[in-house]
């Protein structure tokens, strides 16, 4: 497991889209994280915070996803970016589902906050790079 966690984290060292000048950014789109309406959201969050079926995110939760994870413990993950932009891009999401981050508890945006320096010394370490 070690090894095959090396090979993919090495496999960030060299991310697509690195070149000379960099890649347009024309093909972003929203997440499905974000449809609907806003106070909808903020009430089934708040309420709720559980997860949902067509968020990319809540589908690497449940293990439905794909998902490199660097990090998992019992209110967010972290994982390696699928397209990266930098050496060791990574995203750190928690485990319910939130439409936006204005409707996602202080608590919750606190304890993956408190991950960032665990999980960035491990990426600078693995990678050899340094903090974007």
């Amino acid at each position: 497991m070690e090894a095959r966690r090396l090979a993919i984290l090495c496999s960030h060292l060299c991310p697509v889209n690195l070149g000379s000048s960099p890649a347009p950014l024309l093909n972003l789109s929203s997440s499905s994280c974000a449809s609907g309406s806003k106070s909808e959201h903020l009430i089934y969050d708040s309420q709720k915070g559980s997860l949902q079926d067509d968020c990319v995110f809540c589908k690497i939760v449940r293990g439905e996803a794909p998902a490199f994870k660097l990090y998992d413990d019992d209110s967010c993950l972290c994982i390696l970016d699928t397209r990266p932009l930098s050496n060791g891009h990574s995203l750190i999401i928690p485990k319910s589902h939130y439409s936006s981050l204005e409707a996602t508890p202080p608590s919750v945006i606190a304890a993956m906050c408190s991950k960032v320096p665990i999980i960035s010394n491990a990426i600078m370490k693995s990678t050899g790079s340094g903090m974007n």
